[in-house]
């Protein structure tokens, strides 16, 4: 029925709908229908709240919920179900309202807000095991799509994974670790270890007070207008027309997603780790596949920015042999020798001889200055060369320590390898037995 044409009426039905909904989420005793409360025939919602009424107070429902069914069953079945939920009392609903009002879901059709409410709703108890089992078959029963996408469960389950993971092998050579054949094992182990201990954390976390799950009223006194649109008392402000405008419906990928984030409700972390249960097996026997890839048996790595062959037996002796060429080429600056300082220390000599035979002793004054210029000069011109040969050396020195240490990390990081992979298999053991317990309550 259209209530556009009654104002008076929907004004009524809506302040009567709004009062129920505060005494029910303000955790009041058994609601009362207000005195001036009437049916307006057509509609499905006087029938709805009646028999709501009459279901808190313990009698007979029968008729004004055969009214309200009649009138629009799927409305009347998710308003009862979440309105008793919001009361505490959702072990009163019938197994037929909870099937009527969830409907079927899709992965290709976003969830509707009504799916979410009671999806939320039952994950964290309010229908008890039933209800948690009646949810999970649901979703259990639509082909998930993006099982390939392995990165994206992940960043779910554990965001911010490292670029690099450095084995305590490779601590000293953090370059090594970049090489994609000895990255790749190392990061699979480490994902695998994050990946079981956030699968620990969701199937063994408890709530603060190690209660079960809260109601889902309004117990923190939020406005309901302002609570998310999955909420129940915002979806049923929804369906007695007196809430907002709905917000954008999410993706069944989505929602599973953002409950398997790290912080996300445990009850609903739970519900969502058992249903990508086969994928989250999928993704960590890919994992430890990984963590058993035999390292590779040689490698080449910049060394002072020299590319160097390490081979099991040590440095390949002719990119070393390469390498220590282009130290001594491009390391050490052309100079221009000692040939000036020989030059005038000839002339020297002969104006000192020039000034004894002449004779004439004014020459032997710049001849002796010549002398001691040159001498100052090739002792300079000797002493680069011996530090040039000095660096040449320290260089090339370096260079071999460099490159041997790096072939013993190559065999502590193969012994690693066993031991990695043995990890891995315990990860997976521990990982595959928690998902298979599934969710703790149903």
């Amino acid at each position: 029925m259209d209530l556009t044409a009654s104002p008076r009426a929907t004004t009524e039905l809506q302040r009567g709908a709004e009062a129920l909904l505060a005494h029910l989420a303000a955790g009041g005793a058994t609601p009362v229908l207000p005195a001036t409360f009437a049916d307006v025939d057509g509609h499905w919602l006087p029938p709805a709240m009646e028999a709501l009424v009459a279901l808190m107070a313990g009698q007979d429902a029968l008729h004004p919920l055969a009214k309200a069914a009649q009138r629009d069953e799927r409305r009347t079945a998710l308003f009862l179900c979440l309105a008793l939920a919001v009361a505490g009392q959702g072990d009163r609903i019938h197994a037929s309202w909870l099937g009527i009002a969830f409907g079927e879901l899709s992965a290709d059709r976003p969830v509707a807000h009504g799916q979410r409410a009671l999806w939320v709703t039952a994950a964290r108890g309010a229908y008890g095991p039933a209800g948690k089992i009646f949810v999970l078959r649901k979703l259990d029963a639509v082909d998930l799509p993006d099982q390939d996408d392995v990165d994206g469960w992940l960043a779910a389950l554990i965001p911010g994974n490292p670029a690099v993971v450095i084995p305590h092998s490779l601590v000293d050579y953090p370059e090594l670790a970049e090489i994609p054949g000895l990255a790749d094992p190392t990061q699979a182990a480490a994902k695998l270890a994050r990946l079981r201990g956030r699968c620990v954390e969701i199937t063994s976390s408890k709530r603060p007070d190690d209660s079960a799950s809260p109601p889902p009223r309004n117990g923190s006194g939020r406005p309901v207008s302002a609570w998310a649109h999955d909420e129940p008392l915002a979806v049923l402000r929804g369906l007695i027309g007196s809430g907002g405008p709905e917000g954008p419906m999410g993706s069944l990928v989505g929602h599973l997603r953002d409950d398997l984030s790290p912080g996300a409700d445990p009850d609903l972390a739970a519900a969502a780790l058992h249903v990508v249960a086969p994928i989250v097996r999928s993704v960590a026997e890919e994992l430890t596949e990984a963590t058993r890839s035999a390292p590779p048996t040689q490698i080449t790595v910049p060394i002072l920015g020299h590319d160097i062959l390490l081979l099991p037996e040590g440095p390949d002796p002719r990119s070393l042999a390469d390498a220590e060429r282009r130290i001594t080429e491009s390391g050490v600056p052309k100079r221009r020798g000692p040939w000036p300082g020989y030059a005038l220390a000839a002339l020297g000599v002969v104006l000192g001889v020039a000034a004894f035979l002449v004779p004439m002793l004014l020459l032997l004054v710049p001849g002796v200055a010549l002398c001691a210029l040159a001498g100052h000069l090739l002792w300079r011109a000797h002493g680069q060369s011996r530090a040039d040969d000095d660096y040449v050396r320290a260089r090339t020195t370096e260079l071999r320590e460099l490159a041997d240490g790096a072939v013993w990390a190559m065999h502590e990081y193969a012994r690693e390898a066993d031991n990695r992979a043995k990890l891995a298999s315990d990860d997976l053991t521990e990982l595959t037995r928690l998902i298979r317990r599934g969710p703790r309550a149903a």
